[in-house]
């Protein structure tokens, strides 16, 4: 039997005692540590080893270190685990130790024992806490020593926040910090607890060296474009990057490894994120009865996460899917406070249906969120996508005017901007439909109702988006799929994004079209390289033939263009926030859309759709299918 499995068993059956059995061990290798120091320090004071020639010799050495273990008992020493000793066991060592020995000196005092002169008392209490403290640490070595599964970290900062992360991950089961990153050339080459402190132009000898896997940023008083230049840096290597809290959120409480969160590709955004203006996201929601449409969707489930934070006095919650709604309220329900929630199943075709439940439930704001929206499969399912996008958009509308609903917000997509795929055509004829029903002048009423109508691209993570497709891939080794090495994208975070949503629904009013400023756009290619990278792989191509996920080329898919408009140039209006615009598009009169949409509803019922994309060439601007078979 080999050394190393006489260990493992050894470890496992410390594991499994009991904590009384385990108390009892630790207090008998006390007593044994305590025998051996107070012998070896009578040897070295005599220069040879110490013999007892009287009996008296032999209660001193073996009865007086009981006396010690009562009080490492009493000062809390056996309620510390062992795996986890540390320099509050020595401390706490040390002083038992002293009180020890001054029961040893008063001892000596009192019996009348001839011994060697009492200063070996000085070598018994040094090596008291040398024997305690070292077979601890031993103990821990043993317990602890196998780390060849654990994740090894590089800590970029040799400061005050790396030295205290340093110690939160040093009992950590994943992780194994080896060394320190600086850019400070005064700490390069010195050691923090016996680890080095490198200087970041070796990292691609030290990644290699070191076998490092992890590279965690402990520089939480440096601003978010500093700690963006570091990721930019370090994202070249394949190492998983992971970023310390900043320090007010370390201040809330003590920081500990799950404090560490993951760079995510929102962090790599190129683009500023502006503080919501709190009055109007307060607006529509506070104290209002609120109704989300496609509330079991990306944006319509962190829709309602923002509105729950702003205390409306109801939520309901509208979808078709059955699955998706019971993800959503299972997901809300630790959140939602002392504020209802109400989950509806239903069709947003059904006007009928739809007055009876923003009557019943008194609704003031709706956000309509329901949609098809995936563009290849709007495109193959083309008159589920008309009646979903635009009849249903129509039905929603025509309900919350009649129930005399304060604000409706249409939540559109970049894609309805001179569109060339179905589901962009749709988004934008729904879109004309909000903005001519003001010009209806058979209206028997006056509207009541708040329309507004907000524009924005793509949201990472959202359904139906590249970013969970490459999470796929990564996780099952690719390759990544692009579609073509030139396609650009804008993206925001699920949250930024349903924060604008929410304030430009409360600045609109009659059909307005709000544009979300999304920053630059991304290259899907950089994205897919990103991620990867981040994953903690390297990409395969040409330059890097050993790689480990390759990206593939797939071509443009039907209706996808090689870059989203979102229309935000002269003469685009701004508003009270400085990310959210005003557009200034063309409209049509109710009655040539009530035309149109005759003309619809007759091709649907024809399964027309050469006719249906005839009618939206007549009806969107820049609307221009890849076929129009």
């Amino acid at each position: 039997m080999s050394l190393k499995k006489i260990l493992l068993d050894l470890k496992t059956a410390f594991i499994n005692l009991t904590r009384l059995q385990k108390t009892y061990l630790v207090m008998f290798c006390d007593y044994l540590m305590l025998v051996l120091a107070f012998w070896v320090s009578l040897s070295i004071r005599n220069n040879e080893l110490f013999s007892p020639v009287e009996e008296s010799y032999y209660l001193l050495i073996f009865l007086m270190p009981v006396v010690a273990l009562p009080i490492y008992y009493s000062l809390g020493l056996y309620k510390s685990l062992i795996r986890y000793s540390s320099y509050q066991s020595v401390r706490i060592i040390s002083i038992a130790s002293l009180i020890y020995t001054f029961v040893w000196f008063l001892t000596f005092l009192i019996v009348p024992i001839e011994i060697t002169p009492i200063d070996f008392l000085f070598l018994n209490c040094i090596l008291t806490i040398n024997f305690s403290g070292g077979i601890r640490y031993l103990a821990r070595w043993l317990l602890i020593k196998e780390d060849s599964n654990l994740s090894r970290v590089l800590i970029y900062g040799a400061n005050d926040s790396g030295i205290q992360l340093r110690s939160a991950i040093a009992h950590s089961p994943e992780f194994k910090v080896v060394g320190f990153i600086d850019d400070n050339n005064d700490f390069i080459g010195n050691f923090i607890e016996g680890l080095k402190i490198y200087s970041r132009s070796d990292l691609d000898r030290i990644i290699d060296n070191l076998n490092v896997s992890e590279i965690f940023i402990a520089k939480p008083n440096d601003s978010k474009s500093r700690i963006q230049e570091i990721i930019n840096e370090l994202k070249g290597y394949s190492v998983v990057i992971r970023v310390m809290p900043n320090i007010i959120d370390i201040a809330k409480g003590e920081l500990s490894v799950n404090d560490l969160k993951k760079v995510k590709i929102s962090d790599l955004l190129k683009r500023e994120q502006r503080e919501p203006i709190q009055k109007l996201l307060e607006r529509d929601i506070t104290g209002k009865n609120v109704l989300i449409t496609g509330a079991g969707g990306s944006i319509g489930s962190e829709l309602s996460n923002q509105i729950l934070e702003n205390k409306p006095n109801r939520l309901v919650l509208f979808d078709i899917s059955e699955f998706s709604l019971y993800q959503a309220e299972q997901q809300l329900s630790t959140s939602s406070g002392n504020t209802p929630i109400i989950t509806i199943i239903g069709n947003v075709n059904n006007q009928g249906r739809l007055e009876k439940i923003f009557e019943k439930y008194d609704i003031n704001t709706i956000y309509h969120a329901a949609a098809y929206k995936h563009v290849p499969l709007v495109e193959k399912n083309i008159i589920a996508g008309v009646r979903c996008n635009i009849f249903g958009t129509l039905s929603c509308i025509s309900a919350a005017i009649r129930m005399n609903i304060e604000s409706f917000v249409f939540i559109s997509t970049d894609k309805a901007v001179r569109p060339t795929n179905i589901m962009g055509a749709t988004k934008r004829f729904a879109e004309q439909i909000l903005q001519s029903i003001y010009q209806n002048d058979l209206l028997e009423k006056e509207i009541n109702t708040r329309i507004s109508i907000v524009r924005f691209g793509n949201v990472l993570g959202s359904s139906g988006s590249v970013v969970p497709l490459f999470r796929k891939q990564i996780k099952s080794g690719g390759p990544l799929t692009v579609t073509d090495p030139n396609i650009i994208r804008y993206f925001m975070t699920p949250r930024e994004a349903s924060q604008l949503v929410i304030q430009a629904g409360a600045m609109g009013k009659m059909g307005d079209i709000f544009l979300l400023d999304m920053g630059d756009p991304v290259k899907v290619h950089e994205l897919a390289k990103d991620m990867i990278q981040l994953s903690g792989k390297s990409v395969k191509d040409n330059e890097n033939p050993d790689g480990d996920i390759e990206i593939k080329f797939t071509g443009l898919r039907p209706g996808e263009k090689l870059f989203e408009e979102l229309l935000i140039d002269s003469k685009s209006e701004s508003t009270e926030h400085q990310k959210i615009f005003l557009a200034k598009d063309e409209t049509r009169s109710w009655d040539q859309m009530k035309i149109f949409l005759e003309k619809l509803t007759s091709a649907i019922e024809g399964e027309d759709q050469r006719e249906i994309k005839n009618i939206f060439l007549d009806v969107v601007d820049g609307y221009h299918p890849k076929s129009n078979n």
